[in-house]
């Protein structure tokens, strides 16, 4: 029989029906849960993104939780005729390492829509561009500490960009690397890189493979 984190069975519920409701259910899906916000403040104005606080009605009472305000994100998995992927190394210094991950950045113009982002970034870090484009997944990078949701596109049939882009800051010294997607996924497994985006995408790539 299941077992709680405490290391109850789902039996000793006895009357708490809405924790075996939830156990019993057959589908795994995230659900909107609105609730009411008594008060949203910027507590940090910062360079790049804000850190807002928020008082909200929750249960019996109120809660105070801080996140990072983002923008939202989109990112690329790009996939060559070798049927190979396309991985960026770049320094992050919040970590101060160079971090193999996918090319990706911020929903920071106005209006524009994700797809058209995602071909943007290719472009301006890769200066590649692509036939063909599908949503591989969606994904909300740490909920617990921050609103970012990043789009993860898959991006094939590419070609050379029309134009190549001036690069500074961070992005000045990219490195570009083609891996097969069986040594992506070996690099994720034994921990050798650590972008979630990067990890998240190629497994879902390798997943959605395995299952045809």
């Amino acid at each position: 029989m299941s077992e709680t984190p405490a290391g109850e069975t789902l039996a000793d519920y006895g009357d708490r029906p809405s924790l075996r409701d939830k156990a019993a259910q057959s589908s795994l899906r995230d659900e909107a849960h609105g609730v009411e916000v008594l008060q949203s403040d910027v507590a940090f104005a910062g360079v790049v993104w804000d850190i807002r606080r928020e008082n909200f009605a929750y249960g019996d009472g109120t809660l105070t939780r801080e996140f990072l305000e983002h923008p939202g994100a989109v990112a690329v998995l790009a996939v060559d005729d070798d049927d190979r992927v396309l991985s960026i190394q770049q320094y992050r210094h919040p970590i101060q390492m160079r971090n193999w991950e996918l090319p990706a950045g911020l929903l920071d113009v106005d209006n524009e829509p994700p797809l058209e982002a995602a071909q943007r970034e290719l472009a301006e870090e890769a200066d590649l561009v692509a036939a063909d484009w599908q949503p591989l997944i969606t994904m909300h990078t740490s909920p617990g500490g921050s609103d970012e949701v990043i789009q993860v596109f898959r991006a094939t049939g590419l070609s050379a960009a029309p134009a190549v882009f001036d690069r500074y800051g961070e992005e000045a010294d990219i490195v570009l690397l083609w891996v097969a997607l069986d040594e992506a996924v070996d690099a994720v497994l034994a921990g050798r890189v650590h972008n979630g985006i990067f990890m998240a995408a190629v497994l879902a790539e390798h997943a959605r493979r395995s299952r045809g």
